[in-house]
């Protein structure tokens, strides 16, 4: 039985592990940074460990001050929470190793589906279509020039080790190819630690959508239906909602199928997240598995009511899954909003003091966030403030009371993306479904 978690991460996410925590009688430890100090999460745990100073590298991916909390603290559990160390199959198998719970996936399927390559090819055996692409890592421009021009331009190249925009550069053409292809390798080696790339056709007009799995330990593997994250700014989501408006339910279908044989074929266990890009011809392909709990995670439990945290937790302790496919039903629309801390129009980051904060509320209305009055937003970490989720009988209904919990939230002290969404809550192309994931390019144009 798990009784003591510690937290590896910090932020909404943080704070959102504790509350299912205290529901379940778990106990928390939460690690910061010396920036993080008087943060939420810092403030609800049972107990706090500082880990290092402000930089991430010396704080929350520092492993063995993170392996010293642990120890000091007897948790005999940790949850990474998503970003920094989440999807780190090192750390995960130092867990495993020391005794320690990880909760999540095994080191070894975190280490296969993080492997953008290997994931393809993991997927492919069981004929889950993939992106036209390159079959393995390109290390020499002159090769992947050859692959573009025999996928056909425009391309885009992806770090193999990476995501979240990093190390990723879309190719028109072949005049082109050299230097993106050359600092994507760069910037890849900066971000992951190794300079692995590969290539894929880039479709112009696509959307982003993905499906929730969930796996235990005995093979059971089970879908919480999908999403739509392809209002996306550098392939940063914005705005996510769920279900993926305007599919026929027959590729809905087979999407889910697809999302469940690829979460068997490497014997998924734990919560994951199977990525695809559909386009406009209704064909899907496989982009990539997020082997942690997604931020947009709460418009899935909206619709299915099933908290995704808690059931990390029972997957880890060794229980099967509670549901079967047939347990799971979809009820309504819900739509989540990133409140981050930025100018809504250029989206240059803006740390400060919140110097007064007033969240909506009433039927429908989720906030996931680990700001208060008087905390200070710091500049070294993902600018990230808190999620603003509603519910709907359907996606009208959902875009409308989106409206109004957007004209309910105050934040001041520093700037925030609130007016952006504004605006995209009345932009016609968003209402009617128009998602396509260049859709930020072209509505600033």
């Amino acid at each position: 039985m798990i009784h003591k978690v510690l937290i590896a991460n910090r932020g909404e996410i943080a704070v959102r592990i504790i509350r299912s925590c205290r529901e379940m009688g778990i106990k928390t430890v939460a690690i910061y940074s010396t920036a993080d100090r008087h943060a939420m999460h810092v403030r609800m745990a049972d107990q706090s460990v500082c880990v290092g100073p402000p930089e991430s590298a010396e704080s929350y991916l520092n492993v063995p001050s993170i392996l010293s909390a642990i120890e000091i603290t007897d948790a005999d559990s940790v949850h990474p929470g998503y970003g920094f160390l989440a999807e780190n199959p090192a750390f995960a198998e130092i867990c495993e190793n020391y005794g320690v719970k990880f909760i999540g996936p095994s080191s070894e399927a975190i280490r296969r589906m993080g492997d953008k390559v290997e994931a393809r090819r993991a997927v492919q055996k069981v004929k889950v279509p993939v992106v036209p692409g390159s079959d393995a890592a390109v290390t020499e421009e002159d090769e992947g020039l050859k692959i573009s021009k025999e996928i056909g331009f425009p391309v885009i190249i992806k770090a193999a080790a990476g995501g979240g925009g990093r190390g990723m550069k879309i190719v028109h053409s072949p005049a082109s190819f050299i230097n993106a292809f050359l600092t994507a390798q760069s910037e890849a080696l900066s971000a992951f630690g190794v300079p692995d790339v590969y290539i894929e056709k880039y479709f112009e007009q696509s959307r982003h959508v993905e499906v929730q799995i969930m796996g235990d330990r005995f093979g059971n593997v089970v879908h919480l239906g999908d999403r739509d994250c392809s209002v996306q700014r550098r392939h940063q989501k914005l705005i996510e909602e769920a279900p993926a408006p305007f599919i026929p339910a027959r590729t809905r279908n087979r999407l889910w199928k697809a999302a469940v044989d690829a979460a068997a074929a490497v014997n998924y266990n734990n919560v994951g997240t199977i990525e695809f890009l559909y386009v406009p011809d209704g064909e899907f392909y496989f982009l990539e598995m997020n082997t942690r709990i997604q931020v947009e995670h709460p418009v899935t439990e909206a619709v299915t009511g099933v908290d995704i945290v808690r059931e990390q937790f029972r997957i880890a302790d060794g229980k099967k899954l509670r549901f079967e496919q047939k347990d799971i039903h979809l009820r309504g629309h819900a739509i989540e909003c990133r409140i981050n801390a930025e100018d809504p129009e250029s989206f240059v980051p803006s740390p400060g003091t919140i110097r007064s904060c007033l969240f909506p509320g009433g039927f429908g209305v989720r906030v996931d966030t680990a700001i208060y009055p008087g905390y200070t937003v710091p500049p070294t970490y993902d600018s990230l403030l808190g999620k603003l989720i509603v519910h709907g009988e359907d996606r009208n209904e959902a875009i409308m009371r989106m409206r109004r919990a957007l004209d309910e939230l105050q934040i001041e002290g520093v700037k925030t993306t609130t007016d952006f969404h504004r605006k995209m809550m009345s932009n016609t192309d968003f209402t009617e479904g128009r998602l396509w994931t260049n859709f930020m390019a072209k509505a600033r144009t």
